[in-house]
């Protein structure tokens, strides 16, 4: 097991040594002192297992994710039965399956399927996801541009291009209890990453067609609070067009997350 700290405050880092020390199987920890995003951290431990050639499968997931036992041993089974099987997510029970709109990026509809097994999805959520050797090998690791959200959409859809097959097991089960809500840096990232993702896999014309339609929501939000979604911050928004304008990828500004109370170590 292979735990990479993305700057985890003193308190909480002192937790995690005495646990992985202590831990039955051998745990390394790898500490980057810093948030540098899911994306970037994960290729640090993705780096890590493919230079050691091993086992046929990595599994992700973020520290609050709770897989259901049982939940590995069913992803990998479901997804070795398929040769061609690159990337695969667990289930978390919301009935649904990640897909990629080719102007609104990656989002969830209604699941098609029904019952346990393989269904085929555009791309694998990152509340838990495994990944072939030879799919990571052949299409790199996350992008890393993207900071968080979004990069899972990135690479699910470099493996398909690539000929790899990309799917959700269902009934193998994972929770999520501690997920965030939503902060002017999320909507920041899911702007500006969502228009980045359209772009470079749908096209500039469809990446304008985004910009328009966001630059509108945004519009009518300020002029009209009722319509605002749950996730709405006016600045987050703003900095997010703006910025996927200028190129300007990575950690989301301090500014923002100052506004949250969150700390600023993870900002450029």
């Amino acid at each position: 097991m292979l735990v990479v700290d993305n700057g985890s405050e003193p308190e909480a880092l002192s937790r995690l040594r005495t646990a992985s020390s202590a831990a039955g199987p051998p745990v390394e920890v790898i500490e980057l002192g810093r948030n540098t995003g899911f994306g970037p951290a994960a290729n640090v431990g993705f780096r890590r297992w493919l230079e050691r050639g091993a086992g046929a499968w990595v599994a992700l997931a973020p520290h609050d994710a709770l897989p259901a036992p049982g939940t590995l041993k069913a992803m990998i089974a479901a997804a070795e039965a398929r040769p061609r099987a690159g990337l695969a997510c667990a289930d978390v029970g919301d009935g649904h399956v990640p897909v990629v709109d080719p102007y609104f990026g990656g989002m969830t509809v209604p699941a098609t399927g029904t019952g346990a097994g393989w269904e085929p999805v555009d791309y694998p959520h990152g509340t838990l996801l495994i990944a072939r050797r030879p799919c990571l090998a052949e299409i790199g690791l996350f992008d890393e541009r993207y900071f968080a959200y979004c990069e899972e959409a990135d690479l699910g859809l470099r493996a398909r291009a690539a000929g790899w097959e990309v799917g959700l097991v269902r009934g193998a089960r994972v929770t999520n209890p501690t997920m965030r809500s939503g902060s002017p840096a999320v909507d920041y990232l899911m702007h500006r990453n969502t228009l980045l993702l359209v772009r470079e896999h749908s096209g500039r014309y469809h990446a304008g067609i985004r910009f328009v339609i966001a630059g509108w929501q945004l519009a009518r939000g300020l002029v009209q609070p009722s319509s605002r979604p749950l996730l709405f911050s006016a600045t987050g928004r703003a900095r997010g067009m703006l910025d996927f304008l200028l190129g300007r990828y990575g950690p989301p500004p301090a500014s923002l997350l100052l506004q949250a109370g969150e700390p600023a170590s993870a900002a450029a």
